[in-house]
């Protein structure tokens, strides 16, 4: 499977929106928006981030079709990588690919990521791609209506 990033059309927007409003993933990923079904809060979400100078936002594609998307974000030394894959891409090494892709286009170290501390399957990826856990931490994880456990990794030079 050929998985390729590119720059986010308006197009992608929907395919975003359906994909974050899979429940299975949104208790997966813990930490979304507080109601995930508001396009409106979507879409003005999405329109400030892409409009933010310095964040990397990619829509990632797997033989041409609009999987998921993964961005870095946030002030120099303090950057974070983030990423959606849709869950019925799942297990096929997709994110891995993705991340590796954005981590090539942003050669920037430090970055950082947080995950929920049960998300084996991120926490994976993540590992995969160099990061390590130099933290823990705990959050209010909207999609799970608590605060729950999340490691902080880091990707060094």
């Amino acid at each position: 499977m050929q998985v390729v990033l590119r720059e986010i059309h308006d197009s992608d927007l929907p395919v975003f929106f359906r994909q974050m409003n899979d429940p299975e993933a949104v208790r997966m990923a813990a930490f979304t928006a507080k109601d995930p079904a508001d396009w409106d809060a979507f879409d003005a979400h999405w329109k400030r981030i892409r409009a933010l100078p310095g964040v990397v936002n990619r829509t990632v594609l797997a033989d041409g079709d609009v999987v998921g998307n993964a961005a870095v974000y946030g002030e120099p030394g303090e950057r974070e990588v983030t990423y959606w894959i849709d869950r019925a891409y799942w297990g096929r090494g997709i994110a891995t690919a993705a991340l590796r892709a954005l981590l090539d286009a942003v050669p920037e170290r430090p970055l950082h990521a947080r995950a929920a501390a049960d998300n084996t399957a991120s926490l994976r990826v993540l590992e995969k791609c160099g990061f390590r856990v130099t933290a823990q931490a705990r959050g209010f994880a909207n999609a799970r209506g608590e605060e729950i456990d999340e490691a902080v990794l880091t990707l060094e030079g």
